[in-house]
């Protein structure tokens, strides 16, 4: 099919792609989303080639091959999958404007990536060590700038790695104190621990700490100790753990903007939880609510709602109207049967993901329009 722009493939169990997809010399669109895939196919031949959706899938590495014949790509999805690194080829790919790598294993980010004209780059979901989240939560010109900053003067500097041994005491060993004073990240994630050491908290002092990453363990209650650090934390990520409830504790945290649980077993959250009134982001992907938390519509500062992957079967939409700043809600693959009509007046509304629920209406169509047309038919759809 030597002529052929557009190929969707989504949602099936693709483990590999033959080479012969690489000759389609006038392919366009290629959607490859939610499959099996562990490695990036080659496209020598796609020269045209615009858009590239491997989202959900399980690739591990990104190599100069995959990037080199990707010279018209403008979006790039690769969310969700098991990426550890961008490779500094990554600047090949001269026309790209939308890179997504949300929810990858990435630490840290080639500083070249600064060079590229990216008008959107998606980076929530990754144990970022090299870039602080305010940075981030800033949005992506300002991640450019500051990795474009970082080119003049590349490479850690002498001094940094004497901190990190002459401050390491033998019993905080497993604790990275170097990331407490210099990123302000109270690290202790991916050691499949059951409880976080006393030694993780002690080790914080008198420092100053605004995020705390306890995910990929296997955590079934969130540390008492947390509330000690109320009055300065602001991100929060417990998520990839055995959470079935959330404590009191999480609650008291005043200054939390951004809360991660996903992949836990929640299937409700506390009404204390109200009191975080600076909450932006909350995600709850991946865990086991049948509705949309009722503490949730009295968060009026909640901007990110990401709760795809539950059991959702219902939204109230008068109460999600009210939620004046909520600007993004991620409903994918829940139960919903029916999406009601007066959704259509939640008009803050600039990110609605509805994919992967058996309602049907709106159909397939009117949803690849995106948000404003789905919103728009909703609201026709109100009797009058």
């Amino acid at each position: 099919m030597k002529r052929l722009k557009h190929l969707d493939c989504n949602s099936n169990l693709l483990e590999s792609i033959p080479s012969e997809l690489a000759g389609m010399e006038s392919l366009e669109l290629l959607y490859l989303r939610r499959n099996k895939l562990r490695f990036l196919p080659e496209f020598p031949s796609c020269k045209l080639l615009k858009e590239l959706h491997l989202g959900e899938n399980q690739i591990e590495m990104l190599g100069a091959e995959h990037l080199k014949h990707l010279n018209s790509i403008l979006v790039l999805d690769l969310r969700d999958n098991k990426l550890k690194s961008v490779p500094d080829e990554i600047t090949l790919l001269q026309s790209l404007e939308r890179l997504d790598l949300s929810n990858n294993d990435i630490s840290s980010l080639p500083y070249s990536l600064g060079k590229l004209h990216l008008k959107f780059l998606a980076l929530e979901g990754n144990p970022m060590r090299t870039i602080r989240r305010e940075i981030i939560n800033k949005g992506t010109q300002e991640v450019l700038k500051y990795l474009r900053s970082k080119i003049k003067d590349d490479g850690p500097s002498q001094s940094d790695s004497v901190i990190e041994t002459a401050m390491t005491l033998p019993s905080e060993s497993r604790v990275n104190v170097h990331a407490i004073i210099t990123l302000k990240i109270l690290d202790y994630s991916d050691k499949q621990t059951t409880l976080i050491p006393d030694e993780v908290f002690d080790a914080v002092k008198s420092n100053i700490v605004t995020s705390i990453n306890f995910s990929k363990n296997q955590l079934c209650e969130i540390p008492k100790r947390i509330i000690e650090l109320k009055e300065m934390v602001s991100d929060v990520n417990l998520g990839f753990n055995k959470l079935s409830l959330i404590s009191l504790e999480l609650c008291m945290l005043q200054k939390l903007s951004f809360l991660d649980l996903r992949n836990n077993f929640l299937n409700s959250l506390p009404e204390e939880m109200e009191s975080l009134i600076r909450l932006q982001t909350i995600n709850l992907s991946f865990n086991r609510f049948k509705i949309l938390p009722e503490v949730l519509y009295r968060i009026s500062t909640l901007e990110t709602i990401l709760i795809s992957n539950n059991q959702v079967g219902s939204v109230n939409p008068e109460k999600l109207k009210i939620m004046e700043n909520l600007v993004t809600l991620d409903l994918q693959n829940n139960d919903l049967l029916q999406i009601p009509p007066e959704l259509g007046n939640c008009v803050n509304l600039r990110t609605l993901l509805l994919d992967g629920n058996p309602f049907r209406v709106p159909r397939a169509a009117i949803l690849m329009k995106g948000t404003a047309a789905i919103l728009e038919y909703l609201r026709d759809r109100i009797p009058t």
